[in-house]
C-alpha cells in the first residue's frame, strides 16, 4: 500500500528511523560488544520489527560500515563548476561537507569510528567496500569531464584518491576525528594533485 504522507515528510520520517536504529545499536555496541549484539536485541531497543531493520541495514556489520557522507560529497561535486580539477573538487566537496556537520554528527561518527577500529571483521569488510566507493567518485569524475560512467583514466584516478587518503590515515581516524586527522587526508591529496614528489624530511601538516 502507498504511503499517504507527503514525500519530504515520508524521507524525514525515514531518516528517523535509520537514525534511531542506528543510535540504539551503538548504545549497545558499547555497552555489551559487537560480537554480542544481535539485530533482535537492536530492533527490539528501536521499537522497530525485523523486516524494517532489514530495509535499512541489510545486514549488522552495515551499521557500522555506512555512512552518510559518500553521497553528499558526490552532490557536492557536481555542484562545483566544470573547471575545477577532479581531486581539487574531491578536496572542496570533503570540506564542504564535514565543515557543516553538527556537534552532535561527529559525537556519532567518533563512536562509530571506534567500534569500527576495534572489530577485525569490519576492518576487513571495509576493503572489500573500497571498490564501491571508487565506482562512485569515478562516475561522477568522468560525469564532470563529459566522459562515460567506464572511463577507464577516471577510474584510476579515483582509485589514486582512495589509496592517498588510505596511506594518509592507515589505521582509520582512531583519534576520534579530530582536525588532524582531515589536515593529513587534505595533505595526501594536495600531494596527489602536485604529481606525487617525494620529498625527504615533509611530514604532513596534520603530523606532531
Amino acid at each position: 500500500m502507498t504511503s499517504s504522507l507527503p514525500a519530504g515528510l515520508r524521507e524525514r520520517k525515514k531518516a528517523r528511523t535509520r537514525a534511531s536504529i542506528r543510535e540504539h545499536a551503538m548504545r549497545l555496541f558499547e555497552e555489551q560488544g559487537y560480537a554480542a549484539t544481535t539485530v533482535d536485541q537492536i530492533a527490539e531497543a528501536a521499537d522497530v520489527s525485523q523486516s524494517t531493520f532489514f530495509r535499512y541495514f541489510p545486514t549488522k556489520e552495515d551499521l557500522v560500515l555506512t555512512d552518510e557522507y559518500d553521497p553528499l560529497i558526490v552532490a557536492a561535486m557536481r555542484a562545483l563548476p566544470s573547471e575545477v580539477d577532479p581531486i581539487e573538487a574531491i578536496r572542496r566537496s570533503i570540506h564542504d561537507v564535514f565543515a557543516r556537520s553538527t556537534p552532535q554528527e561527529w559525537e556519532q561518527e567518533r563512536r562509530r569510528q571506534r567500534i569500527f577500529n576495534e572489530v577485525p571483521e569490519l576492518r576487513a569488510r571495509a576493503m572489500q567496500q573500497f571498490t564501491g566507493t571508487i565506482s562512485l567518485l569515478a562516475e561522477v569524475v568522468a560525469e564532470r569531464a563529459g566522459l562515460p560512467a567506464g572511463n577507464f583514466s577516471a577510474r584510476v584516478l579515483a582509485g589514486a584518491v582512495i589509496g592517498a587518503a588510505l596511506a594518509a590515515i592507515p589505521d582509520g581516524m582512531t583519534s576520534g576525528y579530530e582536525s588532524a586527522d582531515f589536515e593529513r587526508m587534505d595533505d595526501a591529496l594536495r600531494l596527489l594533485r602536485s604529481g606525487l614528489p617525494v620529498r625527504p624530511d615533509n611530514p604532513p601538516s596534520g603530523s606532531n
